[in-house]
């Protein structure tokens, strides 16, 4: 099955930045979501954004400060993430999704490896 390749992660302080990528391949035209899971906890959806048109959906906790979008001449997702806390710590993935909303969204693809996005004081 079609994986596809996150990166961008890395270790920031509360109230920093960072950028995830996602490398959609030759799914540019499918819906793609970004997941996370921390230790211990199920994987929960994100966000996610429609492969065209560009309509984006957010889960409560990141609604305001992270941002999806996606450059399809790349073939990549983007997850800008600012005002970072520490319960945004865990490892994110992304896939294509069915559907564009957070709370509902399933993967069509396999998970990848992930990013991990450590914020620590």
């Amino acid at each position: 099955q079609v994986q596809l390749v996150e990166s961008g992660g890395g270790l920031v302080h509360p109230g920093g930045s960072l950028r995830l990528s996602c490398a959609t391949s030759y799914l540019v035209y499918y819906a793609i979501g970004w997941f996370r899971q921390a230790p211990g906890k199920e994987r929960e959806g994100v966000s996610c954004i429609s492969g065209e048109h560009e309509s984006t959906d957010y889960s409560d906790s990141v609604k305001g400060r992270f941002t999806i979008s996606r450059d399809n001449a790349k073939k990549t997702v983007y997850l800008q993430m600012n005002s970072l806390k520490p319960e945004d710590t865990a490892q994110y993935y992304c896939a294509a999704v069915d559907s564009l909303n957070v709370a509902t969204m399933r993967p069509l693809t396999s998970w990848g490896q992930g990013t991990q996005v450590t914020v620590f004081s």
